[in-house]
């Protein structure tokens, strides 16, 4: 639980303030209060009020400055948070990997795989049959949004299907239930909204 907190408490300052050099160097000692939070949030499925704040922060990515279109939101949320999301993570692989739901195949968020092993594994094939003079048609589709809009209740469906426990699925349905965003951008600091779409 320490190294979870001190690699998450590495990454940004969430809603909360707590500077990330205070969670860092009190891991240890933090480790045995919020495993006690966390075994119950896990067993009553609710999350806290805090882990659900988020900061946003529009990054520019390329193109035009002016166009809204060319910034992608990030989120910012507390460590404790993202430690929990790791430990449900962790939860959910579980039954998935024992249904074998995820196939060889499948590249993208998956541990000791990125589009570089996609890559070679794809040219490998392409080189193969090239070499037996087969003829190789390639289509390239863009999913770049498809993360952005999938359905909640789908989701849940799926994860009851494939035989996640009680606890974690329900702990998951009241994540997914909304969220508390303030959007930063310098020097404008927007007010507080609740989202509870049904595509976050």
């Amino acid at each position: 639980m320490a190294g979870r907190l001190k690699s998450a408490a590495l990454s940004h300052v969430g809603p909360d303030g707590i500077h990330l050099r205070l969670l860092t160097e009190l891991a240890e000692m933090l480790t045995k209060p919020l495993s006690t939070i966390y075994q119950q949030s896990w067993l009553t499925g609710e999350v806290p009020v805090d882990w659900r704040l988020a900061n946003v922060m529009p990054i520019y990515e390329k193109g035009w400055k002016e166009d809204l279109g060319k910034y992608r939101p990030v989120s910012l949320t507390s460590v404790p948070r993202k430690v929990m999301e790791q430990i449900i993570l962790s939860a959910i692989r579980w039954p998935i990997g024992d249904n074998h739901v995820i196939r060889p195949s499948q590249y993208g968020f998956m541990k000791g795989r990125s589009c570089l092993t996609d890559l070679i594994s794809f040219y490998d094939k392409v080189t193969c049959l090239v070499d037996e003079g087969k003829a190789m048609d390639v289509v390239y589709l863009d999913f770049s949004k498809a993360f952005d809009t999938i359905s909640h209740s789908i989701l849940l469906e799926k994860l009851a299907t494939y035989g996640l426990d009680r606890h974690t699925f329900h702990w998951v349905k009241n994540w997914l239930a909304g969220v508390l965003v303030l959007v930063k951008t310098e020097p404008i600091l927007f007010s507080w909204v609740f989202l509870t779409a049904k595509f976050l």
